[in-house]
């Protein structure tokens, strides 16, 4: 892994020293955090190289029309205004970060690249008073080269202007509201994921595409080569031995075939290091990039009563997992560490899921990581447009041809940013109706830019504000609370309970404020445990009984006035016991795993 050079200086003009807001629940990470190591890991696992700069850390924050040299303010980056950890926790609509830099003397003579993991929602980017940057959308990462915009032999300095309303802009906003309550959390505006730089030749390797089979890998580097510049690849096994070579023209897809292929699962996650080489007409090396990746494929299949249903690597597989939001109460959107941002995945591993399905939110990079190599299958949502859920179905308007724009382009970025994660089997464009529009065409976009995987169109076609069903995608998702739902196999679709359980507990101590809620409260860890266990033996037989392909129980935490976790908000409370969760757990992958 790639580490960090230099400790880059915030210049702000605040008076007082900074410290974090209070939040209104503290997490076991929480104070852990500080100016020194606001996210210090290498955001960008899979392609890395060695020379970077983290820009988290303390930054001049103003926010409305005040500039932040005259608020005094300061902000510790990557956390979101609205959290505790920001030191701000407020929302502002309008949002001014401002900071100086310095480059590590070893930089010079290379191209300097700026790159955001994620600003919600519309950012400019200045360099010395030159706009380098201007970008739309809250959930895509986002650089750019600034090497002309540097100033010889002195301090830089970056301001970054942020424009987020939540839920009043057309935008893709997931669950964020500005007036949060029930089942719609705290918006995450502004800077909430790495802010980071690094040096690069003028001709680089920008981006790799790596498509997994069980044979070996298809890998395309997105270069700025010149011509004559080709690219070289070369794939390691877990103890470093070469398994696979090929080079050839820039842009161009590589076969790495690998002899005696070890495949991915998540009873067994096996990844691949790989190196990537931009080399010149010489044979010299100009640019060299890390990166790694699991063998693994993703379909349908018919069973024996050619029932569709879903298959990790040409098998039957059941995938159960549970419906993980990513929310956190003193982060809001962004975890408080790497190791908070492990902990609910590994969590989940223990209670003996095989997979998750992120809910309306894309994390960052280290987040399919963590998946990657703990061996978690991964469904990927969409964030939602804005609805308002106060309105019947069939009330709110369509969404408008902006906000339709908008997600589409969104959602293809969404798919060309992840697509090279191992863990991710499934894309899902639409969540129980929420801003849905065309889905068949969605549908058919999303099948088009990655045939790899399976499509699930709408998450909860059978309730809530969805259009009728168009049949369209991989995947008939059915939501049933408490449930579990029993849907039949429809078609050539595979069927899934897409959500069910909600089962709530109340914690005491450990309450977001407001009223809790959930689908079914009960009055005990014992009672909840029991009513689990009631719950997946139910779960089972339908597994049996309907072939079904999966099931995603709501949910891996409470969030904000949700009460229906594993885990309180907090990530301090395991309700269940998790012994009888992991055997329950694990009865029904058995069940419908042929």
């Amino acid at each position: 892994m790639a580490t960090a050079s230099g400790a880059p200086a915030v210049a702000a003009a605040a008076a007082d020293p900074w410290r974090p807001k209070p939040p209104p629940l503290s997490t076991p990470w929480t104070d852990e955090v500080g100016p020194d190591n606001a996210h210090p890991e290498y955001p960008r696992p899979q392609l890395t190289r060695q020379q970077w700069l983290n820009l988290n850390g303390l930054w001049a924050y103003g926010g409305g029309s005040t500039p932040p040299e005259e608020t005094g303010e300061q902000i510790l980056v990557p956390y979101p205004p609205e959290s505790g950890l920001s030191g701000i926790q407020r929302h502002d609509d309008h949002m001014r970060y401002r900071r100086s830099f310095e480059l590590p003397p070893d930089w010079t003579g290379q191209r300097v690249l700026l790159h955001f993991g994620a600003v919600d929602q519309k950012a400019e980017v200045l360099v010395n008073g030159r706009t380098v940057a201007v970008h739309e959308g809250g959930y895509s990462a986002f650089s750019a080269d600034i090497t002309d915009a540097l100033r010889p032999g002195t301090e830089q300095e970056i301001v970054v202007a942020v424009e987020d309303r939540n839920d009043a802009n057309p935008y893709p906003v997931g669950k964020q509201r500005n007036e949060p309550g029930g089942i719609l959390y705290t918006g995450a505006s502004g800077i909430w994921q790495t802010v980071w730089l690094e040096p690069v030749p003028d001709t680089h390797i920008a981006k790799l595409d790596i498509t997994p089979d069980l044979r070996g890998f298809d890998l395309t580097a997105r270069t700025s080569a010149r011509a004559g510049e080709r690219v070289e690849a070369i794939v390691l096994d877990a103890d470093g031995r070469e398994v696979s070579r090929a080079s050839g023209p820039a842009d161009q897809p590589l076969r790495l075939a690998v002899d005696d292929p070890h495949w991915w699962t998540p009873d067994d996650p096996y990844l691949y290091d790989i190196v990537v080489r931009l080399v010149d007409s010489n044979g010299r090396a100009v640019d060299v990039v890390g990166s790694y990746a699991g063998l693994r494929t993703v379909e349908l299949v018919d069973d024996s009563q050619g029932r569709p249903r879903m298959a990790l690597n040409g098998r039957i597989l059941f995938q159960h997992g549970p419906l993980d939001q990513g929310y956190w109460p003193d982060g809001i959107y962004t975890a408080p560490t790497d190791e908070a941002l492990r902990f609910d995945l590994a969590a989940t591993k223990e209670l003996g899921f095989n997979m998750v399905r992120k809910h309306v939110k894309v994390e960052p990079a280290r987040w399919y990581y963590w998946a990657d190599r703990l061996g978690l299958l991964v469904w990927q949502d969409m964030p939602s447009l804005p609805i308002d859920l106060a309105d019947p179905p069939g009330s709110n308007p369509p969404p408008s041809e902006e906000a339709r724009a908008h997600f589409r382009d969104e959602l293809t970025a969404m798919i060309d940013q992840l697509r090279s994660v191992t863990s991710i089997v499934a894309w899902v464009p639409f969540n129980e109706g929420w801003g849905e529009f065309e889905t068949a065409e969605i549908a058919e976009l999303v099948q088009r830019t990655d045939p790899t995987r399976l499509v699930d169109a709408n998450s909860g076609v059978n309730c809530c504000y969805s259009l009728p069903d168009s049949g369209a995608g991989d995947i008939y998702d059915d939501h049933t609370y408490v449930g579990p739902g029993a849907p039949e196999v429809r078609g050539s679709r595979a069927s899934v309970d897409g959500e069910y359980g909600g089962l709530g507990l109340v914690e005491e101590g450990h309450l977001w404020p407001g009223e809790p809620g959930a689908y079914e409260m009960t009055d005990s860890r014992a009672e909840l445990t029991d009513r689990y266990a009631e719950v997946s033996r139910e779960l089972a037989r339908i597994v049996e009984t309907n072939g079904l392909s999966a099931a995603i129980y709501t949910q891996t935490t409470d969030v904000e006035n949700e009460v229906n976790g594993f885990f309180s908000y907090d990530r301090r409370v395991l309700k269940p016991n998790p012994d009888v969760v992991r055997a329950h757990n694990e009865a029904v992958i058995d069940a419908g795993t042929p």
